[in-house]
């Protein structure tokens, strides 16, 4: 027995409400709705043999004004497959597609995919490719240090002895108030030509190297011009090199001085603002420069330490946490009488960019009370780099302490945790200006082998928080050969414009000594590097023959990917490395977990597993299998997978020896015959190493028709396999023309096209006119209907894409289509692959009128039966489409049809968005399961800076309080502020910039950020299924059944008629997130390895390192020794926040070492320098810092 339909509180009144018919439509439209155009009316129904239309003439009855029964909607169901069924046998034309594939049998071959044999020759190749780098790498590194051993150190050196191409003089020259136009004078910078080179998309060039030199480093100093003088030398091997292998992209030397001389020359892409680049802070430095780190960063929060002290501080930690990478471990804490951790971190933590940003928005929460409690601060540092139960990088352990002074040295600690063995380092920073004695701070680092830095103004920070990768450096010198590995970086954003890159890194020594047998040196005098572009690395991977689903991956020692069709960060951060996890670049399952285990293991291995994958629009996702297959990269950390779908183990290979054939089937692709074969779209492929590419498909085609008047196919300068495949499949498809479309009234059926797409890279479209509207992707690998047809059987339906915040569509004739497409399935001699998709495009209106009719009750085409107050029947969808709710769904929850006509502007729309409600019970009751997922490479607009007073940003603000102080006036906080006031008076520019804008890059307009995606697919329930959503009297009855054959589901319900039935709405669109809990993640860290060998003073093997002990203590009384150790401290610091575009002094603070051999200089030099000449003086002068020279220099 039927149900009846419930009410608000009362039966429905009256009669069922009908209207007059609409002529051909049934029903007339509601208020809003378009009427149909003048003309007669199009048949409704396919003109089907008899067999098919018998279901029409007799719907089962039921009581007077019920629900529709079961069985009824059943019925309609089974209706609607068969004329989907219908339409895409006769216009569809797979049958026929076979067909002529096997008449021209003789004209391709069926090759095969051998899994493990590609992936195996293709990480051979890219171990080729990245041998050769280290080749040269080698030859670099050898050289350079052969050219600093014999290098003759020059006191007396000025800017107008060196002549050299300074990257940044052009951009200098534009600015009126740089240094250089201050002063003058640009005697020592070369002016050069360049010429436009595509494989660097620079102006470069190749007979001279480009300088560049951080704005904070002032270029005539000695130490820079020493360095400039014997890195020249570089340039004839940076040239060699080159010529031996003419690939070689960016070839550069970064100095630990911050230099940086890179091949060939071009000009620096200038920002828009202050230039922060610093070679030192680069992910391919660091990860040369020094080995993986465990650091605690312990911060003083005592009372003392407020106001500019505390921003400093906050400032400096920020730094810090750049200067680490992903092969690093770290945790933030603060401390006064007590240490706590800043952030919900409570263990060391991996340096990625997330958990950094954690601790840097943590760091901003500090609040300065209390007493200073160094012990409560070292014993929590301790604890947490002696806690092995936690993962960690198990290598370099060091404390860094900032602090403004105290008076306790805290041996106690010392001697319980570290001694005597000082297996752990302990760098001490003095923050602000004060009077505080500094003894105690000098000799915690002195006992422990650290180094003590000071920081009295911003523009120390910089410079002062990266040095101690210098003391790190040391034991990569003493290991010596050992230590001389290259190591591969992850990917990253290259400064100079050549896009993603990896960076092979060796690190460079210093190889003088003191003297006859005496110890070299332990300083590494910096990182030589090579980049290789990440689309030379693709161009070793088979492109088309694994089909639209298959593709190449490689991932390294953290899971990171290096190939990955789904690596594409939509913003440019110079600042950190690109670091997207496998399990973040497709849906995450254990499966894949264990494959990224196995890949990080280094081992060879092969998986077929069931999946799921997201469609190429992110708007579904498909249960799908998968083979996986993977091998590493010898020599390099890198392991390489190959990922095939079982219908692409076998592709096609057109083989068109007959030359007459070619220029038959080519003749199809003139548009000249495009009006009685229908449009052609070509995929544009890199066909030919001559073709001009283009975004326009037209003017490509033509591009690509012009080359074919002047070479064959066969040509060497082509791509023969891509051309003989397009050309075969130009002619397979004008056959599927010229058999089925061409005789068939596609208005009789309300089509608007029929379309056929192979993956030989043709998109055929009838009629021609139809092109018009086509929006598809013409590369078919890339088109998100393509791929879905191959990883569904059936029929997949894929209405207009509509977004929430958008008009909703405008429905114009003939104009709004939906498309059907499905997968052409061969079997060939047992052997079974999928080349071509093929489909129909529906008229949206007449089909939505045919989707009425088909699911009612009418037992007579053109005489719908109308239910009264004493007639029995059931409602359906066309008569009683004012009381009943009639949709079509697909797979995704995205509306494809519906009875109600002023819903056919919202096809395409998730159908939350329709009926918030009725979804809901939807997915409550499991035909859709949801599957949520994080885009951790999206771009978002920027925030509104939330600071826009007067007063400069990161910068102390003094109370009212102090002000009416008297003491606070004779401060030094308070000469500080003053200091940078007067600064950004003076320089305006200072009060707007922010670092996060400085490097001028697209970060300023757009950053990265989070999004939350969240998928929806077909859930468990397969059969036809009666429910009833429960809301008290305002209870509404649907039925849901799935269409068979097909994505769609089909779903008939009351309407809603009161709202105490809305519920919570689900939500389809990407929403900005923060991205899953970084708290809970750290729990359960993912599987990773670090570098295999780890260079520090501890005498132990771990994990399969090999760590040294440092040998014999150096000398530090030599003059040659005392010499170069102090050369790298005697480098002028610009205040470049303070200052823009001026050269400044930072107040100068060498290490002050007790008697440790671990730190590099003794106490201040005596000697002053020789004042510049008053054109040279900078404005507001700081004291320069003194320049050290062996004579007057006294050891402690």
């Amino acid at each position: 027995m039927a149900v009846p339909a419930r009410t608000c509180g009362a039966s429905r009144p009256g009669p069922a409400r009908t209207a007059l018919p609409w002529p051909g439509r049934g029903p007339r439209p509601g208020p809003g709705a378009r009427r149909p155009p003048s003309g007669p009316p199009r048949p409704l129904l396919l003109l089907l043999p008899p067999l098919l239309l018998l279901p029409l003439l007799a719907a089962p009855g039921a009581s007077a004004y019920s629900f529709p029964q079961q069985h009824t909607m059943q019925h309609w169901a089974r209706r609607l497959e068969q004329e989907i069924d219908g339409v895409m046998r006769i216009f569809g034309g797979v049958q026929q597609l076979r067909e002529i594939y096997k008449d021209n049998r003789n004209l391709f071959e069926v090759q095969e995919n051998e899994p493990q044999k590609l992936v195996e020759k293709v990480a051979g190749d890219i171990e080729s490719l990245l041998d050769r780098k280290v080749q040269a790498l080698k030859r670099l590194a050898d050289a350079a240090e052969n050219f600093q051993k014999a290098h003759r150190w020059q006191d007396n050196i000025k800017e107008e002895d060196i002549l050299y191409y300074d990257a940044k003089a052009d951009a200098e020259l534009d600015d009126p108030e740089s240094e250089d136009v201050e002063r003058g004078s640009k005697a020592s910078t070369l002016r050069l030509d360049f010429v436009e080179d595509s494989n660097f998309k620079n102006k470069v060039n190749y007979s001279y190297t480009a300088v560049q030199i951080p704005t904070d480093i002032y270029k005539g100093s000695t130490v820079i011009l020493n360095e400039l003088n014997w890195t020249e030398a570089l340039e004839n091997v940076f040239i060699e090199n080159r010529r031996q292998d003419p690939t070689l992209l960016w070839q550069v030397f970064g100095s630990a001085t911050g230099v940086t001389r890179y091949y060939p020359a071009t000009p620096w892409r200038a920002p828009k603002k202050i230039d922060l680049y610093d070679v030192r802070r680069r992910p391919w430095y660091i990860q040369g420069a020094s080995s993986p780190k465990d650091m605690v960063i312990i911060v003083d929060v005592s009372g003392s330490v407020s106001g500019l002290t505390l921003k400093l501080m906050k400032t400096s930690v920020c730094e810090m946490l750049d200067t680490l990478s992903d092969d690093d471990y770290v945790n933030v804490a603060s401390f006064n009488e007590k240490a706590q951790p800043v952030s919900c971190f409570t263990h060391l933590v991996q340096a990625n960019v997330r958990n950094k940003k954690v601790f840097k928005e943590a760091v901003q929460g500090m609040v300065a009370k209390g007493t200073t409690g160094y012990k409560a601060g070292f014993e929590y540092a301790f604890d947490q780099l002696q806690n092995s139960n936690i993962t960690r990088a198990n290598c370099n352990k060091m404390i860094m302490m900032f602090t403004d002074g105290g008076e306790d040295r805290v041996q106690d600690v010392f001697e319980k945790y570290n001694w005597p063995n000082r297996t752990v380092r302990v760098f001490t920073f003095s923050v602000g200006q004060h009077n505080y004695d500094v003894t105690p701070l000098q000799w915690m680092a002195c006992a422990n082998k650290g180094y003590y830095f000071e920081i009295p103004s911003i523009g120390a920070i910089r410079i002062n928080t990266q040095e101690y990768l210098d003391v790190l450096g040391r034991p990569m010198v003493l290991a010596g050969k050992e230590a001389k590995q290259v190591q591969w970086t992850n990917v990253y954003e290259d400064a100079l414009g050549l896009g993603l890159v990896v960076t092979g890194t060796l690190p460079v020594f210093n190889l003088t000594q003191d003297g006859p047998g005496e110890k070299k040196n332990q300083l590494i005098l910096g990182v030589m590097g090579i980049d290789v572009a990440l689309n030379d690395i693709k161009r070793l991977t088979p492109n088309y023959t694994l089909g639209a689903n298959g593709y190449v991956f490689a991932i390294d020692l953290n899971g990171y990917v290096l190939l990955h069709p789904n690596l594409k960060p939509q913003t440019t951060n110079f600042r950190e490395p690109v670091t997207l996890d496998f399990l973040d670049a497709e849906l995450e399952d254990e499966n894949k977990e264990e494959i990224r285990r196995s890949m990080i293991d280094g081992n060879k291995g092969h998986k077929q597993i069931r999946t799921l994958v997201k469609s190429l629009d992110e708007r579904y996702v498909d249960e799908v299998m998968r083979n996986y297959t993977w091998v590493p990269i010898r020599s390099t950390n890198y392991s390489l997978g190959l990922v095939l779908p079982p219908y692409s183990t076998f592709y096609l290979q057109a083989n068109l020896s007959d030359q007459i054939l070619q220029v038959k089937y080519f003749e199809f692709l003139l548009p000249s015959s495009f009006e009685s074969e229908g449009h052609v779209f070509i995929a544009p492929r890199e066909y030919c190493k001559d073709l001009n590419a283009s975004d326009n498909n037209t003017e490509f085609l033509k591009n690509f028709i012009e080359l074919m008047e002047k070479v064959t196919p066969d040509s060497k300068q082509c791509n023969n396999f891509l051309l003989h495949n397009l050309i075969l499949d130009t002619g397979i498809t004008q056959q599927l023309v010229e058999r089925v479309w061409r005789d068939q009234d596609l208005n009789t059926y309300s089509l608007l096209a029929v379309f056929a797409a192979t993956d030989g890279g043709i998109t055929r479209v009838f009629p021609n006119k139809a092109a018009d509207d086509w929006t598809e992707n013409p590369e078919p690998f890339n088109a998100s209907f393509y791929r879905r047809s191959l990883d569904n059987h059936g029929y997949v339906f894929k209405p207009p894409h509509q977004d929430a915040l958008l008009r909703p569509l405008e429905l114009e004739n003939d104009t709004v289509g939906i498309l059907v497409s499905t997968a052409v399935e061969l079997s060939l001699g047992g052997r079974t692959l999928r080349p071509a998709v093929v489909g129909v495009k529906l008229d949206l209106e007449a089909w939505a009128e045919k989707f009425k009719v088909l699911a009612s009750n009418r037992t007579h085409q053109d005489q719908p039966q109308k239910c009264g107050p004493s007639s029995h029947c059931e409602m359906d969808c066309e008569v009683n489409n004012e009381d009943l709710l009639c949709v079509l769904l697909d797979d995704g929850g995205f509306l494809v049809l519906s009875n109600q006509n002023h819903q056919w502007d919202q096809v395409g729309r998730f159908f939350s968005e329709v009926d918030a409600n009725l979804m809901l019970a939807l997915y409550n009751n499991s035909f859709y399961t949801r599957k949520e997922s994080y885009d951790y490479q999206a771009a978002c607009a920027p925030q509104p800076p939330g600071n826009l007073g007067a007063a400069p940003r990161g910068v102390f603000v003094p109370t009212i309080a102090d002000f009416l102080n008297l003491a606070w006036w004779t401060s030094a906080a308070a000469w500080s502020l003053f200091q940078q006031l007067l600064y950004g008076l003076i320089y305006h520019s200072w009060f707007q910039a922010d670092p996060a804008e400085a490097e001028g890059n697209p970060e300023a307009r757009e950053s990265s950020c989070v999004m939350k995606q969240t998928q929806y697919y077909f859930g468990s329930v397969n059969a036809s299924y009666n429910a009833i959503i429960d809301c008290g009297n305002c209870s509404r009855l649907f039925h849901a059944q799935r269409l068979t054959n097909t994505n769609l589901l089909f779903v008939v319900a009351e309407k809603p008629l009161c709202s105490q039935c809305e519920g919570g709405r689900l939500l389809q669109k990407e929403t900005h997130s923060d991205g899953p809990e970084q708290c809970e993640l750290v729990q359960r860290p993912r599987y990773r390895r670090g570098p295999h060998i780890c260079f520090d003073y501890n005498a132990t093997v771990r994990r399969g390192r090999r760590t040294l002990h440092p040998g014999p203590l150096p000398s530090l009384g030599r003059p040659a020794d005392l010499h170069l150790a102090s050369s790298r401290r005697k480098i002028p610091q610009t205040v470049a926040a303070e200052l823009p575009s001026r050269r400044r002094w930072a107040s100068w603070s060498p290490c002050s070492c007790c008697s440790s051999w671990a730190c590099l200089l003794g106490r201040s030099p005596k000697s002053t320098p020789t004042p510049r000449a008053a054109s040279e003086r900078p404005l507001l002068p700081l004291p320069r810092p003194p320049r050290l020279s062996p004579a007057s220099h006294t050891p402690p």
